[in-house]
């Protein structure tokens, strides 16, 4: 049986960023599982965080602080915030990303660090940082267009569009569309036991190798296998 673990589902929690890696990385460590889905309830797979969850330079928090020590401590949460999504890449096992809805802000970061993306009709993709006068810093860039070609990174994030599912699916962002999340979830779900019905190194061995390959020329990988 495959255990079911809850982080909290709002970016805006501040235990969500702490709960997040812990439950992928207890997963991981204990061999409690040999695949991970992240699925979403309700109409939005997740509207992104709220940015004020770990303050910034000259919130309330940071009174008394000069600007420079504001900013360093700006610059340590958002790398705490960049670690919990490292996990998800980090993670020995495959983690498959079920999105229904919005996918919005940091939701495009954390659906780039998982392995497999699937969406339902409805769904869009928005790295709504620009709309609101600020740089994704979480993620998406470096991982973002591993998947996607490089002109569509730049024009989602220079314009702050929409991307819509049938965009998606065409680009490569997810593997398929599904008019129901129903649907999608059974499909997904099925990916998943057919994954976990492999030999488990054998699967870990294809996870470790495709990302060292992603980031490595042929002869080193060669190497490295």
């Amino acid at each position: 049986p495959t255990p079911k673990r809850r982080a909290s589902a709002r970016f805006s929690a501040k235990a969500f960023w702490n709960e997040l890696p812990t439950i992928v990385r207890d997963i991981d460590r204990d061999a409690l599982a040999r695949v991970i889905v992240i699925s979403s309830t309700g109409k939005h797979f997740s509207a992104g965080m709220d940015l004020s969850v770990f303050g910034s330079p000259g919130s309330v928090s940071n009174e008394g602080m000069n600007h420079y020590t504001a900013a360093e401590v700006f610059r340590s949460n958002i790398k705490q915030i960049q670690s919990s999504f490292n996990a998800l890449e980090d993670a020995r096992i495959p983690v498959l990303i079920a999105c229904q809805g919005g996918v919005i802000g940091g939701a495009i970061d954390m659906i780039s660090a998982g392995d497999i993306r699937w969406c339902t009709k409805d769904a869009f993709f928005c790295i709504q940082e620009t709309n609101i006068a600020m740089t994704a810093d979480v993620g998406t860039f470096p991982r973002l267009q591993r998947y996607i070609p490089e002109g569509w990174v730049k024009q989602m994030a220079y314009t702050g569009e929409r991307l819509k599912a049938d965009k998606a699916k065409e680009i490569n962002l997810v593997n398929e569309v599904f008019d129901t999340q129903e649907e999608m979830m059974e499909h997904v779900l099925g990916v998943a036991k057919e994954i976990a019905s492999k030999d488990p190194l054998t699967v870990v061995g294809c996870k470790t190798l495709i990302n060292y390959a992603r980031d490595h020329s042929t002869a080193d990988t060669l190497d490295y296998i």
